[in-house]
């Protein structure tokens, strides 16, 4: 009679580390093969059947597994002494890691060469350094923090809307997506193809722009839209108008907007106050990443215009009505995920690291 197969245990904070690193593509591939091995044998698989399913012998899953149940998610890592012996000398290790951040007179970064000549080590050595440590100085991330005093205010509110949107009520996320240029590239590029990447030119020659004002129900994903050749507040009133004629009359329309002076025009206020089932809400400054329509811009883009070439402003509208028409057959909305706390947690602690930055 075979014996029972002996089940790991693991609490839900070991399983979501353990699939992260299965996950990861920045730790080592014997890391990521033991993540695996203990996730496996976590489902109630056996050795033979999980050495089989990694390509791996039944020895190492027997002796992860066992470092495992001794010593949780801390046996998986290798014991101090184990492997070869470096053969770079302490001091330059910390010199890689503490200049990291001081790049040369001159320069606003290094490179991983640049490093490997100033420390004296080879390439590999410099970017295997910076990788244990998570040091990435070839990375640069934007960001904008908001000065609005009534930031939580308005944060609150906008969250509000898309977390527990209104009754008897349409939310709609408005914006203009100004300056689309029509460019047309200078040589007919080559399409996708195995082993190839699809190209184009870097030079192209332009056609003109169009704005394409654009309103997304919150709820169902369904656009209302409209382009034209600006975006003042004159063409912001054309587009209101539109939105009243096209939603049904009994609903109270709850518009979120940034702070653009367009939007808050004495010619929209007092449109505005004649109709009254127009509620608006404006994002805090610097926050138009609260505004959901921010992301359907982006998939615009990205579908549509980066990597289109247009011969005229009128071939851009085309192509731009034509997806919009597409999506509208069959939309879906954007869902908002992230809890408000935890963004308010995140932005202080990124006003605290400004704040340091600033004092230093």
């Amino acid at each position: 009679m075979a014996r029972p197969i002996k089940r790991l245990q693991g609490d839900p904070t070991v399983v979501g580390e353990l699939r992260r690193r299965s996950r990861s593509t920045t730790i080592s591939v014997r890391d990521r093969e033991r993540a695996n091995i203990i996730l496996l044998r976590l489902e109630g698989l056996g050795v033979e059947a999980v050495a089989e399913r990694l390509s791996t012998t039944s020895k190492r899953v027997s002796t992860w597994s066992g470092r495992f149940a001794r010593s949780g998610i801390d046996g998986l890592t290798d014991r101090p002494g184990r492997g070869r012996k470096t053969s770079i000398a302490a001091a330059k290790v910390t010199r890689v890691i503490t200049e990291a951040t001081r790049p040369p007179p001159g320069r606003n970064r290094w490179s991983i060469r640049s490093m490997s000549r100033h420390a004296g080590i080879s390439a590999s050595s410099v970017q295997r350094i910076w990788s244990k440590n998570d040091l990435k100085p070839h990375r640069l991330k934007t960001f904008k923090l908001s000065n609005d005093p009534k930031f939580e205010e308005k944060f609150w509110d906008v969250i509000g809307l898309y977390l527990n949107p209104p009754t008897n009520a349409l939310v709609l996320c408005c914006d203009e997506k100004s300056q689309c240029q029509a460019l047309e590239r200078t040589q007919l590029g080559l399409p996708l193809a195995p082993k190839r990447s699809r190209t184009m030119t870097h030079d192209y020659v332009r056609h003109g722009t169009v704005t394409l004002f654009a309103a997304l129900e919150q709820v169902t994903g369904r656009l209302i839209t409209r382009t034209e050749a600006s975006h003042s507040h004159i063409e912001w009133l054309r587009f209101l108008k539109q939105i009243d004629r096209e939603t049904p009359r009994e609903l109270e329309l709850h518009l979120i907007a940034d702070n653009y002076a367009t939007h808050k025009h004495a010619k929209v206020r007092a449109w505005l106050e004649k109709h009254p089932r127009f509620k608006m809400h404006f994002t805090p400054t610097s926050s138009s990443w609260l505004n959901l329509v921010e992301r359907f811009f982006a998939d615009l883009t990205g579908d549509v215009i980066r990597a289109g070439s247009f011969v005229s402003v009128n071939h851009l509208v085309r192509d731009i009505k034509a997806y919009l028409k597409q999506r509208n057959a069959d939309p879906k909305p954007y869902v908002w995920r992230a809890a408000g706390a935890e963004i308010l947690a995140k932005i202080k602690r990124a006003r605290a690291a400004l704040d340091n930055a600033i004092a230093a």
